[in-house]
């Protein structure tokens, strides 16, 4: 495992207390080296890129949409529109995402944004025991449930590919 460093980032403190608020266990590992992909998280955490939940946001009617999803597969915007019964889902501008969430595109966590932001899911994470998921930063990484991450976002299940 790369050497877990000191200094904790204002983003990374916003998703332990929501962790903490949300009755969730505080599983923030912070490296010292950046984690800014599914596959690099998945070889520093020595797990499958399936189990990386990647939090995605996207633009829906000018409000923020964040998508949870396998970092194994890309989002099928159109089909999640169409399930969702909505106009067209754009992915977000850096700027965009940063004033919704508090926190940088590749670093974006399920919780410790702002304000609550629409969540969707991806059914297909429930056939991993765990998951792992960014926690504010290119550098942190929590570990939660399926049913875990379900409660404390709560996100709607939805088949995203």
């Amino acid at each position: 495992m790369p050497k877990v460093t000191e200094a904790i980032p204002d983003p990374v403190l916003n998703v332990k207390s929501a962790l903490t608020a949300a009755g969730a266990e505080d599983t923030v590992r912070i490296f010292e080296d950046k984690v800014p992909t599914a596959a690099a998280a998945a070889s520093v955490l020595g797990c499958e890129v399936a189990a990386i939940t990647n939090s995605l946001i996207f633009e829906l009617d000018g409000k923020p949409l964040l998508i949870l999803a396998s970092g194994a597969a890309r989002v099928d915007t159109t089909l999640v529109a169409k399930l969702l019964g909505t106009g067209k889902i754009r992915r977000a501008k850096p700027d965009f995402v940063l004033k919704h969430t508090g926190q940088e595109v590749g670093g974006v966590a399920p919780v410790g944004h702002p304000n609550h932001i629409r969540t969707i899911l991806d059914i297909s994470l429930k056939q991993h025991p765990v998951l792992w998921a960014g926690a504010g930063d290119h550098n942190s990484m929590f570990s939660i449930t399926y049913g875990e991450l379900a409660h404390i976002t709560h996100a709607e299940p939805l088949q995203v590919r």
